[in-house]
């Protein structure tokens, strides 16, 4: 009798939320007016856990720039506030995109249904492959000669490398009949053979095989696969102190939160990466403030666990930490920029990386895009022995692949840093004070 009691109470509350949501639809404001550089974007809405990553997920699959964050999601409501730009610094006017954002995030849809299919295609067309397990050179080279052997093309797909760990999303089709693999001992082959180059000679290396046709989110996938492959404990000392982000987490006893700030090199879909992290480990965030204006990215946040307590131990936070600074350095383009884009056909992706690794070269990220027939390939790629790469090595790929069909493209250099500020010039601004956004007229008090 009591656990029928329980149910009806959890399946009343949850009928609420949503009479609450029907009730206070999403509302959308894009102002292009109020700020000089950028196109202001507001969403209200009724508050649930992870609404902020799915409209930071809207923006970022739009390849929107995000320069400044306002977050507030005390109590039951949600509201924030983003500055954004396109690829190339400048405002957001193209109307079809401004309509699709209201679409997306406002009231003339489900909210939770538009954030669940934004850049997902149905299952039918492609069958998804996750991979994990140890990094090593020519892996990629390796896998890709497998799925070439058994049919398969490679439509889409990314592949992240960090602290000796591999993982891949890759979206793949039969070559007959261009569609969804369906066959059960096909797909079971595919397992066992992926599984056993990800294994190597090395048979006590841990390594995952997962097959499916469900519908997938190719980032958010790789962060969670990481995270869940425990990437952020660090082996050995990759990295100096100096190159890591700074991240660091203390408590606001006053007001029961505890308080995260990140300051690193500022990169696109960084704040993807730091709010998805946080949402997979079940924090919400109240309150933040976002700065990526200049060369180096600020971000603040109050967050507490989602049972209602902030970190209360050393071991939490050094958790925290951790997760939050593997989720900056999995994105990192360390290496060799190179861009392919030529007609696609079967077995593209094997041979080129093929030749990455008979030239010595291993590829550290890679992001595979199909569209209209024309493959659009990203590589980040460094010599396999930690040199750097030889210019000779890379003028010889680009004869035999084709110089037209591979370009490279610098490395992003490091940028003025100009007058230094204070490390917590941005520590509980606007949590304490007015804060304007290009006069947008936002003023928010959390004293």
């Amino acid at each position: 009798m009591e656990t029928c009691s329980l149910s009806f109470s959890g399946n009343m509350e949850d009928e609420y939320e949503k009479f609450i949501r029907r009730m206070n639809p999403p509302r959308v404001v894009i102002d292009n007016d109020s700020c000089k550089n950028a196109t202001i974007i507001q969403v209200d809405s009724a508050n649930k856990h992870g609404i902020l990553l799915e409209v930071v997920q809207v923006l970022t699959d739009l390849n929107f720039i995000i320069t400044k964050a306002y977050i507030s999601s005390d109590g039951g409501w949600f509201m924030d506030v983003f500055n954004v730009t396109d690829q190339e610094g400048n405002k957001i006017t193209n109307q079809e995109i401004l309509d699709y954002i209201q679409k997306a995030l406002g009231s003339e849809t489900s909210f939770t249904t538009s954030m669940r299919s934004v850049g997902l295609t149905a299952s039918t067309d492609h069958t998804v492959i996750e991979l994990i397990g140890s990094d090593r050179p020519g892996l990629l080279s390796e896998l890709c000669a497998v799925l070439t052997h058994l049919k398969c093309n490679v439509l889409n797909g990314e592949v992240w490398t960090h602290n000796t760990r591999a993982a891949s999303v890759l979206e793949v089709t039969d070559e007959e009949s261009g569609l969804a693999i369906t066959d059960p001992k096909k797909l079971s082959i595919i397992k066992k053979m992926l599984c056993n180059v990800l294994k190597g000679s090395n048979k006590a290396n841990e390594a995952k095989t997962v097959v499916s046709h469900g519908v997938t989110h190719t980032e958010r996938r790789l962060h969670q696969m990481m995270f869940a492959d425990r990437d952020y404990e660090r082996k050995d000392e990759c990295c100096s102190e100096k190159e890591r982000p700074d991240v660091k987490v203390v408590n606001w006893y006053d007001k029961d939160y505890s308080v995260v700030t990140i300051r690193c090199k500022d990169r696109p879909k960084l704040l993807f990466d730091t709010i998805c992290t946080l949402t997979d480990m079940e924090y919400v965030v109240f309150h933040g403030n976002v700065d990526a204006e200049g060369p180096e990215a600020y971000q603040e946040y109050c967050i507490r666990h989602i049972d209602g307590f902030p970190v209360n131990s050393d071991a939490e936070r050094q958790r925290v930490i951790q997760c939050l600074e593997a989720a900056i350095e999995r994105r990192v383009s360390e290496g060799l920029k190179l861009e392919l884009c030529t007609t696609d056909r079967i077995g593209l992706l094997s041979d080129v990386t093929r030749i990455f690794r008979e030239n010595s070269l291993t590829v550290m990220r890679a992001e595979v895009t199909t569209r209209a027939g024309k493959a659009m390939n990203t590589f980040y790629v460094g010599d396999a022995s930690g040199y750097p790469v030889d210019p000779k090595i890379i003028d010889s790929i680009r004869k035999e692949i084709g110089q037209t069909i591979l370009k490279v493209k610098s490395t992003p250099q490091e940028l003025n840093q100009g007058q230094q500020e204070s490390p917590n010039r941005f520590l509980f601004r606007g949590l304490f004070k007015t804060k304007s956004f290009c006069n947008f007229g936002l003023v928010r008090s959390y004293s």
